[in-house]
């Protein structure tokens, strides 16, 4: 069970031993695991050397097994730090190969993964890999059942971690019930979030080493296919594209960040942030769960304070005032 952490089977009998009696001579663990005095002396000073065991002072020497819980956590977060360091050269490494090979073998630059429970595998994957920030496009169709945007763990756990998340997401997600408080839940823990119409793909990005296009169709009820593009013109234009749609896309506010300082109220920040976006009093009330009557009242009541005569006055004053 413990060669994971390095320990060879007769290594783990000793401990095993050293656990049970809490503390144990040279010829206690010698009656116990049947070794040689010589073999037992071997393995407990590796067992020092690892912390997992004290040496007492007395004669005869004795060893005190140190408590599991602390001593072979410590070794887990060595190994996993050496894990750490190793992908971390595996990365450096394959830059290294891809840039050698990027034009000798462009076949490489462009890999298609196929199989869902690939596809989703690679995707974790490569989420788990940021190291600085994720940038995507998010747009439909979805996989059914959900048929629309949840939450994503992987996102929320990097975003505790301190990674980046910047997401343009297609305006028609707004006609989509449930999408309002799936993405409130990402923007609150950090993620920056914008609108956009009319975005040409699904897309993610990983820092600027490789980016995702999930294959998928409307009416297709699951994703089975992907394009990883690697290193390349292709992966720069990607980026380049994300960053130049980011400048015109609208930010989206739904946590009232602004509410105090504009004297906006929480409801009127999403709502300023759904016109801006371009969408239509029945969209807007369908992602903010009111009925139109409510949206045109609110709408009514911002245009009066801003002394707009149309929406599109709304919008552009409340830009104007740094409100969206």
């Amino acid at each position: 069970m413990l060669e994971a952490i390095g320990l060879s089977p007769q290594d783990e009998e000793v401990y095993d031993a050293l656990v049970r009696r809490t503390q144990a001579t040279v010829a206690e663990i010698v009656a116990d695991c049947h070794l040689p005095a010589t073999a037992a002396r071997r393995i407990l000073q590796s067992l020092l050397d690892l912390g997992l065991a004290t040496r007492s002072t007395g004669r005869p020497t004795r060893y005190v097994a140190v408590s599991p819980d602390s001593s072979l956590e410590a070794i887990l977060r060595e190994r996993e730090r050496e894990l750490d360091g190793v992908r971390a050269h595996i990365r450096a490494l394959m830059d290294v190969y891809r840039a050698g090979t990027r034009f000798a073998h462009p076949g490489e630059l462009i890999e298609v993964v196929s199989g869902r429970d690939e596809v989703n595998h690679r995707w974790v994957q490569m989420q788990q890999d940021t190291r600085a920030q994720m940038r995507g496009f998010d747009r439909p169709p979805y996989a059914a059942p959900a048929q629309h945007r949840e939450p994503n763990p992987v996102e929320l756990d990097l975003l505790r971690r301190g990674v980046r998340y910047r997401v343009i997401y297609e305006s028609s997600v707004l006609e989509m019930p449930g999408w309002l408080e799936d993405v409130t839940v990402g923007v609150q823990h950090g993620e920056q979030a914008r609108i956009h119409p009319g975005l040409p793909m699904k897309l993610g990005i990983s820092d600027d080493r490789l980016a995702i296009i999930p294959l998928m169709r409307a009416g297709d009820d699951v994703l089975s296919a992907s394009y990883l593009i690697h290193p390349s013109p292709l992966l720069d234009a990607l980026i380049a594209l994300f960053e130049a749609l980011w400048e015109r896309s609208v930010p989206v506010r739904l946590n009232g960040e602004l509410a105090s300082e504009q004297e906006l109220s929480p409801d009127e920040e999403r709502l300023l942030t759904l016109l801006a976006a371009g969408a239509a009093d029945r969209s807007a009330a369908r992602a903010l769960g009111w009925s139109e009557r409510t949206v045109q009242r609110h709408l009514t009541k911002l245009m009066r304070r801003l002394g707009a005569q149309t929406r599109f006055q709304v919008a552009m004053e409340a830009t104007r005032r740094g409100w969206i």
